[in-house]
């Protein structure tokens, strides 16, 4: 099993004393990230939507840390300036940040292409444009401080896949997935930088998100799963941290992606994993 000692010597930007800000830090993999960054010693800056769930992850925060080791800001990410904010918060509070995790996001399913524009626009301002104003608020401060630092956008196999069911999701998360690729090549072309990005993407995860369940379902994995998988890639310098889960394992998501490349490499019908004429072709592709 990987040390507290190893990680921070592995990942300087997590040593302790530093400063993590989380957003959707209040439940589910945020919480979860927020818990595991605090017993390596960092300062935790909580952003979520403010109330009782936020107070009582600040608390729990807390418990592990310190009350003076974490600060909760109530944020919409959505809002450049509730953002811009929060960078102002954390840098005046705790100093120079080394990790932003741009985790807040919605499931919530507006609907049918031509439905909802409204519901529709409330999930990619959370979404896309949560990620995007993170990086807008911390990444230039980040830089400035020449410190070891890491961004790490959570996506999710959805937005690779794109299964139908939530479409608006999907968009959302295949955005995240080329806006994360494009900084992460900015982010290396950056004369002296330090600073890294990394794609966390999720398998079934049970959190805030996982509709209709009161338990954690056998096949998800837990946020703390989630997390300890996503420590354990950044060791290896990993870009794409695909993380299985108690369904899918790795074979089988390269799989599900390699097909739904093909359907444009193949002149397939689009999602042709779910269409009925391809269903036997594509059952059989998965037990090659």
């Amino acid at each position: 099993m990987t040390t507290d000692a190893e990680i921070q010597t592995t990942l300087p930007a997590l040593a302790s004393g530093n400063v993590a800000v989380i957003t959707g830090g209040a439940s589910g993999i945020g919480l979860a990230a927020a818990r595991r960054l605090a017993s390596l010693g960092m300062k935790i800056v909580l952003a979520d939507i403010g109330g009782a769930r936020l107070d009582e992850a600040t608390g729990a925060v807390a418990a592990i840390g310190g009350d003076d080791t974490v600060l909760a800001v109530p944020t919409d990410v959505s809002k450049a300036d509730e953002v811009d904010r929060l960078a102002e918060k954390a840098f005046g509070a705790f100093g120079a940040v080394s990790l932003l995790m741009n985790n807040a996001g919605v499931g919530n399913n507006p609907g049918k292409p031509w439905e909802n524009r409204g519901a529709w626009k409330r999930l990619l301002d959370i979404n896309y444009w949560g990620v995007v104003h993170g990086v807008e608020a911390f990444a230039p401060r980040m830089l400035a401080a020449g410190n070891p630092g890491l961004i790490i956008n959570t996506g999710s196999k959805q937005g690779i896949t794109t299964p139908p069911g939530n479409l608006a999701y999907n968009v959302s998360k295949s955005a995240v997935k080329t806006f994360t690729e494009g900084l992460a090549h900015a982010l290396r072309n950056e004369l002296g930088a330090h600073l890294s990005a990394h794609l966390l993407i999720p398998g079934f995860t049970y959190t805030g998100l996982t509709e209709g369940a009161t338990q954690k379902p056998a096949g998800a994995w837990t946020g703390e799963q989630v997390i300890d998988f996503m420590l354990a890639s950044l060791m290896h310098g990993d870009f794409y941290i695909l993380c299985p889960d108690n369904e899918a394992t790795r074979p089988m998501d390269e799989k599900r992606m390699a097909w739904a490349i093909g359907d444009i490499i193949e002149n397939r019908p689009a999602l042709s994993r779910w269409h009925p004429d391809h269903a036997n072709a594509f059952a059989a592709f998965m037990k090659r």
